[in-house]
């Protein structure tokens, strides 16, 4: 799970994300992110939506297997980003963990969270 420091919530905050943050689309996931020069460290957000999965149970899981995924790679972050990842499907639940971290790295590679490899 991430530290506090590297969590956040609220509407008010998604919603900035949402509006003005880079965005990246696959099968999997949706990711949106915005540099924030106000803070020190990045900060990450998972949301899965009802529409996703009606189990809260499931929800949770997915949550916090996406937030593991995070939480390997939050060393890599360049600067500091406000980064929200919308999981797109209940697939994500069952998916191998290297095919996850494979796709998520890419995703965030490509907003602009991660430098891009040469």
């Amino acid at each position: 799970m991430l530290a506090q420091k590297h969590r956040f919530h609220g509407h008010a905050s998604l919603k900035y994300v949402y509006r003005n943050g880079a965005v990246s689309r696959s099968r999997l996931f949706m990711v949106r992110a915005v540099p924030n020069s106000r803070r020190m460290d990045p900060r990450c957000s998972v949301v899965v939506s009802k529409k996703v999965l009606k189990s809260a149970v499931g929800r949770n899981r997915i949550r916090r297997r996406v937030y593991h995924l995070l939480h390997a790679r939050l060393a890599e972050f360049v600067g500091a980003q406000d980064v929200v990842v919308m999981v797109c499907t209940a697939e994500v639940a069952l998916v191998p963990y290297e095919e996850l971290m494979a796709q998520l790295y890419t995703q965030l590679t490509d907003v602009g969270v991660f430098a891009p490899q040469e």
